[in-house]
């Protein structure tokens, strides 16, 4: 099961009784990997997401934990940090949200006063990102703590990971910014802090080296993600999770250099476990594995709307279409009272 926001958590992003409800009706997915889980109060850029940093937080997850378990599955937390996709409403002390230089993404955001205007972020400066690689490390010892399995690390969609990845958002001059190299530091050192901390078997990361949401740009992606996915051969991770373009490349002749199949491509380069994402069915997930190209494939609308999706594909049953109406943020409308097939 994909990671899904669907902001669920208090205004404190403290777990709630539904969400462990929720988890424990999909726990047949075999490995279900959570919604995306601030790892500090800098982090935050959704209302009502959950997060990882505070005791409170801890013990929360704690009964959702054990439940999955209880009904034999595994679980794993994405742990996130949203970077410049925030805004001062969403921060502490209304402060701007950092990122790894000041480049604005265009657009809007949910805040308690309604939508607002993205806001240009303060760069970060160099002695302030080893805080950041340790919140991160901090934030796998206490998903640990609260009964999970594992943790994967979000360097996907746009967020902070992905601000430094891309030469559109990473202007920096620092040995965190110019070439490919200094780029992925901030990621490697991150994997590196994480598998330290928990053990690399128990780490996984997201990427999505063709993504384009939230105004992400790279003149390279293909090398660049050639470079950091070999650099990830060197942690025996529990396993690397590639999402395939779901945003049309328009306009076409500015992403000319971007892949349109991600995983059949670096399937050649990286040696470990590899996830699949973004618009499987049954078929198709099916066909990806047997053609060699990924070993697990990750599935998350279809989970949203099926809790047992696993029995309703074992029996080729039809499947519940999707409200994208409770997709994010609500009560049990749209999230716990999707029918299974005893139903």
């Amino acid at each position: 099961m994909a990671p899904l926001t669907r902001r669920r958590a208090t205004e404190d992003h403290v777990p709630t009784d539904i969400m462990g409800i929720y988890y424990e009706q999909r726990a047949s997915a075999g490995l279900i990997i959570s919604e995306a889980t601030n790892i500090s109060l800098q982090a935050v850029g959704y209302m009502n997401s959950p997060g990882i940093f505070t005791q409170q937080q801890v013990e929360a997850w704690k009964p959702i934990t054990k439940a999955v378990h209880k009904k034999g599955g595994l679980i794993f937390m994405q742990l996130w940090h949203v970077g410049r996709v925030s805004h001062p409403l969403l921060q502490p002390n209304n402060q701007l949200p950092v990122s790894s230089s000041a480049v604005k993404a265009s657009g809007v955001i949910n805040t308690s006063e309604g939508h607002k205007i993205m806001v240009t972020p303060i760069a970060l400066k160099t002695d302030e990102i080893p805080g950041i690689v340790n919140d991160y490390k901090n934030a796998s010892l206490n998903a640990i703590d609260a009964g999970f399995d594992g943790v994967e690390i979000h360097g996907a969609n746009g967020y902070l990971p992905d601000q430094f990845l891309h030469d559109g958002s990473n202007k920096r001059t620092d040995e965190y910014g110019g070439t490919i190299q200094n780029r992925c530091r901030f990621v490697l050192e991150i994997v590196e802090e994480c598998c330290k901390a928990i053990g690399s078997g128990r780490v996984g990361i997201r990427l999505s080296p063709s993504g384009i949401y939230k105004d992400m740009f790279d003149s390279n992606p293909v090398v660049l993600y050639e470079y950091l996915i070999n650099e990830l051969n060197d942690y025996d991770l529990a396993y690397l999770h590639l999402m395939e373009p779901y945003q049309a490349l328009e306009p076409a002749e500015k992403y000319t250099k971007y892949l349109k199949e991600v995983t059949p491509y670096f399937r050649k380069i990286y040696n470990g476990p590899l996830i699949t994402n973004v618009g499987f069915n049954f078929e198709s997930g099916n066909k990806i594995i047997e053609d060699g190209h990924a070993d697990m494939v990750a599935f998350g609308k279809l989970f949203i709307s099926n809790p047992d999706l696993v029995e309703r594909f074992a029996k080729g049953a039809p499947l519940n279409p999707w409200n994208t109406d409770t997709f994010y943020y609500g009560g049990e409308k749209g999230y716990i009272d999707y029918p299974f097939l005893d139903d």
